[in-house]
């Protein structure tokens, strides 16, 4: 069984609370795009954790995690964060964590053009996360990057850098104007950082193909969701990767391989972090009241997130391009405080009503077309079934399910793991 868990909207969506859950059934947990600019945040008995590159699989003794060649990995990063890991007694071993050798590495220079190229835009940024991710992936692109399979060859190591470095030093300084990237201390730092993981380091191709011919099961974990998807999302406003569910396969390893199951993670309201269209997005009063009781911060950055009520044409589009085939709602609770809920139920571009979601100027247009569901202001948390909740939350849940046509399986009531139900 292959099956992918992904975002159907802007991410934030609760992905990493859902592969956590869902993982107890699955030998395999897999990232295939992205790096350390989202996080996942994961609450278990062991307390509360926020993975930015690790699979949320890692809390499960008896399930390997594997990072695949569609990541890029911030080796200093990932350094600490399995470190604050083993801190709270969770051991990480080459047993238990994959690191694909065509996985690319982000390096500091990545982080630092990232940063220069936000304060050249001013006023027009992307709303960039600011480590390195648009930078490493173009570079991966040029040709122009250090992989991790290049650290078992330490004697070709410092060539290749110096060469790519005299190369990014033509924008770095002849460009920026910046104080120019050093070979020998990006070297030091892959030294102190990188090499300690070479015992992590496997072809994940060979890996995983030979898992599934063993008959083990495969979940796939993407980062962020449909509507930062680099080809589907809304460019330029989006991730440098495919948030994509079609892409899982290729990001991971296995290329040859087909998903049986897609998992599309939604929550029971909107919100995004970063900058573009963002049609659904309330302001005032209203936005701080929905965006304190669902703790609205970025588990990557601790920015504020803009937030909105649940958006039906951009739900319909995010299911329709990830090809989910059930859904997980989440932070249905959250919701519990208000007298009336608002849905987004479609856009206004122009004068013309559409339930379409669009792309380009006619999204930036476009203007919020609000209706009102009675709300059902009591605590839900402890449901444990449909038939245990109020018949208003009831009545939303299915309002939801008809808007996006696809059949909602999981609802989620709490950040806990025992906290949700299945349909």
């Amino acid at each position: 069984m292959l099956t992918a868990v992904v975002g159907i909207n802007w991410g934030d969506e609760g992905k990493g609370r859902m592969v956590d859950l869902l993982s107890e059934k699955f030998d395999i947990v897999m990232r295939y795009q992205g790096g350390n600019n989202a996080g996942h945040t994961v609450i278990n008995d062991r307390g509360r954790f926020i993975l930015n590159l690790l699979p949320s699989g890692i809390f499960r003794e008896k399930t390997v995690n594997v990072m695949g060649p569609g990541m890029v990995v911030d080796v200093e990063h990932l350094t600490k964060e399995i470190a604050a890991i083993r801190e709270k007694g969770i051991e990480i071993t080459p047993e238990h964590l994959v690191i694909s050798d065509r996985a690319t590495i982000c390096m500091p220079y990545h982080k630092m053009m990232d940063i220069l190229e936000e304060e050249r835009l001013a006023d027009k940024k992307f709303g960039s996360t600011r480590r390195g991710i648009a930078p490493v992936y173009a570079d991966k692109y040029m040709k122009k990057t250090l992989r991790m399979g290049d650290l078992r060859h330490p004697e070709l190591l410092f060539d290749k850098l110096r060469d790519i470095v005299e190369w990014k030093n033509l924008t770095v300084s002849g460009g920026y104007k910046h104080e120019p990237v050093s070979a020998e201390e990006m070297y030091d730092w892959l030294i102190k950082y990188g090499m300690h993981f070479l015992p992590y380091v496997k072809n994940t191709t060979e890996y995983l193909t030979e898992a599934v011919r063993s008959g083990k099961s495969l979940m796939f974990e993407a980062q962020l969701g449909a509507l930062r998807d680099i080809d589907f999302g809304i460019y330029p406003y989006t991730s440098s990767s495919s948030t994509i569910a079609a892409y899982a396969p290729i990001g991971a390893g296995i290329p040859a391989e087909r998903l049986d199951n897609v998992i599309g993670i939604m929550k029971a309201y909107s919100s995004c972090v970063g900058e573009g269209p963002f049609t659904c997005e309330l302001f005032g009063d209203e936005a701080h009241e929905l965006r304190e009781a669902g703790g609205e911060y970025g588990a990557a950055t601790g920015r504020p997130r803009r937030v909105g009520g649940f958006d039906v044409p951009a739900s319909k589009y995010g299911v329709l391009v990830q090809g989910a085939s059930e859904l997980a709602l989440t932070k249905l609770d959250v919701l519990s405080y208000l007298d009336k809920i608002p849905v987004c139920v479609a856009y206004d571009i122009d004068g013309v009503k559409t339930d379409k979601f669009p792309s380009g100027p006619e999204l930036d247009a476009a203007k919020p077309v609000y209706e009102y569901l009675p709300g059902w202001k009591c605590d839900i948390s402890k449901a444990r079934s449909f038939e245990e909740l109020p018949k208003e939350a009831q009545d939303y849940v299915l309002f939801i399910e008809k808007a996006v046509g696809s059949k909602i399986k999981y609802v989620s009531v709490g950040a806990g793991r025992d906290e949700y139900f299945e349909m």
